[in-house]
């Protein structure tokens, strides 16, 4: 029925696909960790909500371009705390990286 070549083969095939999909769960950078999408994705909604204040006339694009460079700088911080603990960021990394984003919110749309 299955002769040890074809065994053979299957079985180094798998192996391969194996440590294959296994290397690639293993990058940090590939794995989406809830605390840094929540991060990103709040500064990518302010962002966004500078873009509409630009667009809306409430802000002037000095005001946006020193606000994206604040969250530019956030984004920076969030990576570099990133690449010390794995590919994730911990919950006081978390916690402080949201109260940098509580203060360039305050400041769209004054």
């Amino acid at each position: 029925m299955f002769n040890r070549t074809s065994v053979a083969l299957a079985l180094v095939a798998f192996g391969a696909a194996t440590f294959t999909v296994g290397a690639m769960a293993e990058t940090p950078w590939q794995q989406a960790h809830p605390r840094r999408t929540e991060v990103n994705a709040r500064l990518d909604h302010q962002n966004q909500r500078i873009h509409n204040e630009v667009k809306s006339g409430e802000i002037s694009t000095g005001q946006a371009a020193a606000l994206h460079k604040q969250d530019r700088q956030i984004r920076r911080e969030e990576h570099a705390m990133a690449r010390q603990d794995g590919g994730h960021i911990t919950k006081l990394d978390q916690r402080a990286l949201n109260q940098q984003e509580n203060g360039v919110s305050a400041q769209i749309g004054k």
